[in-house]
């Protein structure tokens, strides 16, 4: 038995998830931020160690590091990824709370927006003055 339907492609391909879906595709994309990031470092760290003076590669990777776009990306990434992880214990835990799942997720939102808002505001204030 199959089941019909008169589903265009663009119309299957449209997103209807909401915020909940939002939460885990971000909450994805930054544990893979946060797993490259640890990954290139730790390989960094070793590219610098075998070579007293530091290789190319390893002063290139160093280099952006230390740019503050890529710091507000890493840091998007961990306090986003550690919030969201909260809400989602928090789900694991209390099962009658996922009723209150979108809920839950703007109140994620309200903590994590002032919260990264002041990364960014310092980090750009520091980039801007030579920090």
């Amino acid at each position: 038995m199959s089941l019909s339907r008169n589903v265009g492609v663009l119309q299957g391909l449209g997103y209807r998830g909401g915020t909940p879906m939002w939460s885990w595709l971000l909450h994805r994309i930054s544990g893979l931020g946060i797993l490259i990031f640890v990954g290139t470092h730790v390989l960094m760290s070793y590219s610098m160690d075998v070579e007293s003076s530091g290789s190319d590669l390893a002063v290139s990777i160093n280099t952006i590091y230390q740019s503050w776009p890529f710091q507000l990306f890493i840091y998007f990434c961990i306090l986003f990824h550690a919030i969201n992880g909260l809400r989602i214990i928090i789900l694991d835990l209390w099962p009658k709370m996922l009723q209150y799942q979108r809920e839950m997720t703007w109140l994620e939102w309200l903590i994590f927006l002032p919260i990264y808002g002041f990364a960014v505001f310092i980090t750009i204030r520091n980039a801007l003055a030579g920090g």
